[in-house]
């Protein structure tokens, strides 16, 4: 059942700065998966252990949480739009750069500057991107934006891997830097649509300040740490744990969590737009866990990709639900410190959850890493629920009146 009002129209999605800002974040997360599984071996080539290759992945998501809280501040000093575009920029001249390090330390420090450089890019895609999509049809529009995040977390693998095998490390980070370039000019066409204030709402604004936690977006923040956590056992060993088990279609696993992924999102956002988080959040876990399940108990090839299925409908759902949810907490004012907050969360969850689970995995199994998996997502479906009482019950608090 709608939301809308007798007579009120469905406000245009599909304008040409939401295609090309949905395009170019999408590129900008491909040039990013294309270096996953190929940085690595280029740094081992260079001599690097693997606690270096470690510190190489672990400062990029360093360097990008640190800088996140300033973006509101920054936004205040220049248009953020041409933030968007130096964020972009720095990804595609470090990811070139990387060819001409000599040595583990010049690779840090592009790593670092990297780093950076993702973390204003994917905290002003995040806002820019609500700005131009119809508070009315957020939801559904913040599905549709993340689709491209999606594919890319299946492509951008097989794309870097694909191009060391055929060709070099060289053809690699120029391809990369060529993805990048082509986000840059697509961010460059796209129009903001801040909203409108009058002269007595701009005099009267709070000041934008550096925060490292929105505590307006801070439960819906560590739900999606908690989603983080099961996510970096996805991404980590799902890989090792099908080795183990016989199974060959690891590619097809991804793929088919992208293709899950995508067609949830068609109506998903809908669901949110109409019936608020719950109708979303709660059945999307309910796949996830049941994902985890046929993982864990999967024999076959055709079983392990239904899990992939199960669970591309589950987090496919989860995370622009969350995201969205988030910006809708705050004012305008406000969206890139309750995007900050969103985004440090879930990279806190799948950095922390893959050091911890690695550590599980390695003590006992990986069927134990999935099991404690479902268990975060229980502990996720039980915080959703008692926060959901709590608010109902103060919703629904009869106000006290003082007769004197």
């Amino acid at each position: 059942m709608s939301t809308l009002a007798p007579g009120t129209t469905l406000q245009k999605l599909w304008g040409r700065s939401f295609i090309f800002i949905m395009l170019a974040n999408a590129l900008l997360f491909m040039a990013f998966e294309m270096l996953l599984p190929t940085l690595p071996l280029f740094v081992s080539t260079l001599g690097g252990q693997a606690s270096q290759i470690g510190l190489v992945t672990g400062i990029f998501m360093f360097s990008a949480i640190l800088v996140r809280p300033f973006t509101a501040v920054l936004a205040t000093w220049m248009d953020k739009k041409y933030w968007l575009i130096i964020g972009i920029a720095i990804c595609a001249l470090m990811t070139g750069a990387y060819y001409l390090s000599s040595g583990i330390g010049m690779i840090l420090v592009f790593r670092v500057i990297h780093g950076f450089g993702f973390g204003l890019a994917t905290t002003y895609f995040a806002t820019i991107a609500t700005e131009n999509i119809p508070k009315t049809r957020r939801g559904e529009g913040m599905g549709y934006f993340g689709v491209g995040e999606t594919v890319a977390v299946s492509i951008g693998p097989l794309v870097g891997t694909t191009l060391l095998l055929k060709s070099s490390y060289q053809s690699l980070f120029m391809g990369g830097m060529c993805i990048l370039l082509l986000a840059l000019l697509m961010a460059v066409f796209v129009s903001r649509k801040p909203k409108q204030m009058s002269a007595n709402e701009i005099q009267h604004a709070p000041q934008a300040t550096v925060k490292w936690i929105e505590k307006k977006v801070l439960f819906p923040s560590l739900l999606i740490m908690l989603v983080g956590i099961a996510a970096g056992a996805i991404m980590s060993f799902v890989a090792l744990f099908a080795n183990e088990r016989g199974f060959t279609n690891i590619a097809w696993f991804f793929f088919i969590v992208a293709i899950a992924s995508f067609v949830v999102r068609l109506f998903s956002g809908k669901m949110f737009d109409q019936l608020g988080p719950g109708s979303v959040l709660l059945p999307a876990a309910g796949f996830a866990i049941a994902g985890l399940l046929v993982l864990i108990v999967a024999q076959n090839d055709f079983q392990f990709l239904i899990a992939a299925a199960l669970y591309g409908f589950g987090f496919g759902a989860i995370f622009p639900a969350i995201q969205t949810w988030c910006v809708n907490l705050v004012e305008e004012h406000e969206h890139e410190n309750a995007m900050a907050s969103f985004f440090n969360f879930f990279d806190l969850g799948i950095g922390g959850g893959s050091l911890v689970l690695g550590v599980v995995a390695s003590a006992f199994s990986y069927t134990m890493v999935y099991a404690i998996s479902i268990g975060i997502f229980v502990v996720y479906i039980l915080l959703y629920l008692i926060y959901s009482s709590k608010q109902k019950s103060i919703k629904n608090r009869p106000l006290e009146v003082h007769i004197e």
